[in-house]
Order: structure tokens, then sequence, then C-alpha cells
């Protein structure tokens, strides 16, 4: 039987994890604790290698992280709070702490391999402590684009404008309000043939979704991290 990914979607607020198999399948628990705040990059290893101790099974590791990714290595790290992440290679540093190989990958691209249906021109929007996005064209991801902190109105990002402190601050009507022109604006922007929303604040949505927007399920951020392992030279950044 071939041994499973230990696939981990680092945010904002929580740390999960699970052992998946080559389909993206859980095959052993969720694990998940609190992110801390700050979260500078031993902290984060610490966290991780700990929430993880009692899973088996696996000998790669799929990391989805809540930042820009260039050559294996963190460019940014908003949501961590915490300026040691620039230039860290976390894959490379959690791999030989847990044993074996790792590979990363922004976690809302991770997240869109879990969604993606492989059709056309696919966008993924998670809706979480900040906002990630990940585009695809045939099941193939794009190069990623940090649309979360490009301007939407005034000086406010997209994080700024549909984060979790947003939310908190206008509340959900105004804030399903906001995630109405948002998609308005993606759809000018790209044409997308499908829309996937996800992230945890994805639940938080009442208003009516276009035909083409889907909000898809959370856990698609650790079964997204077999495509790591899957196809990686179309993968990795």
């Amino acid at each position: 039987m071939t041994a499973g990914i230990l696939s981990i979607d680092i945010g904002g607020s929580g740390l999960k994890a699970a052992v998946i198999d080559d389909e993206g399948k859980r095959i052993s628990k969720r694990v998940r604790v609190p992110t801390p705040r700050p979260c500078p990059p031993g902290l984060l290893v610490e966290k991780v290698a700990r929430m993880v101790a009692k899973l088996e099974g696996y000998d790669r590791v799929s990391i989805g992280f809540p930042g820009m990714i260039r050559n294996q290595r963190v460019l940014t790290a908003v949501n961590l709070h915490s300026d040691e992440w620039a230039g860290f290679p976390l894959a490379e540093v959690l791999g030989e702490r847990l044993g074996c190989p790792a590979r990363m990958i922004n976690d809302a691209d991770m997240q869109g391999y879990g969604l993606v249906r492989g059709v056309g021109l696919e966008f993924v929007m998670t809706l979480g402590t900040g906002v990630g996005t990940a585009l695809f064209r045939d099941g193939k991801l794009m190069p990623h684009m940090e649309l979360a902190h490009h301007p939407i109105e005034g000086r406010k990002t997209y994080e700024d404008y549909l984060g979790a402190a947003a939310l908190l601050a206008v509340g959900e009507a105004q804030w399903n309000r906001r995630l109405r022109k948002a998609l308005g604006l993606i759809d000018i922007l790209l044409r997308p043939d499908h829309v996937f929303l996800g992230g945890g604040n994805a639940r938080k949505v009442t208003i009516e979704l276009p035909p083409n927007v889907t909000v898809g399920s959370n856990a698609a951020g650790i079964s997204g991290g077999a495509a790591l392992w899957r196809d990686w030279d179309s993968v990795r950044s």
C-alpha cells in the first residue's frame, strides 16, 4: 500500500492537517490548533510538528501557505505578522523536521486544486482571516496573483474590504454587499467560467450568487495537497 501525504493547511487563525491519499481523500483524522499571533517561522514549525506528532502513514508533506511563494521560499506572510518570513524556506525546514520531503504552494492555490473541475477558466476566492485567490485554466494552475492586495475601493484592498476584520467591523449584511461588488469586478476582469468561494467565512455568504459561482467545501484546503505530488511540474512555485 502506498504511503499517504501529510497535507497541512496554514491559516491566519488556524493550523490544520490530515493524511490524504493520492486522490486527496482523507485517510486519517483531521487535527487543528490555533495559529499564534504573531507567528514567526520557528514557532510555526514547532506548532505544526507537535500538532501532527500522532499522525502516521505518510512519506510526503504538502503545505498550503497564506502568502506568496517563489522557488519554495516565502515572499510574503501578511497574516502571520512577522517580518522573519521573508525568504524563509518553510518546505525544506519542515520537511527536515518531519523526516520526509515537503512541497509548498499558496494556500488558495492548494484549496483551488481541491475545488476546481478542470474545465475552462476557474477562479477561486478564499474568505478567511484574509482573502486568497487562485486561477486555473483547464485544471492547470496559472501564475499566482496576489489580487487580495490589489485596491478595490480607494486605498482598501480586497483583503481590507472582505477579510475577517472587515466582516467584524461592518457586519454580515454589508460584507455580503461588498462580496457582490467584488464578484462583479472579478467577472469584468477575468470572465471566469466558474468561481468557487472557499475559506471559513464562505459560510457567511447570504447573497444570491450568480449561476457560475459556488460555495465549496473548506475541506478542499487539505484535499488539494494531493496535487503537489501528482503533477509537480505544473504546480510548483
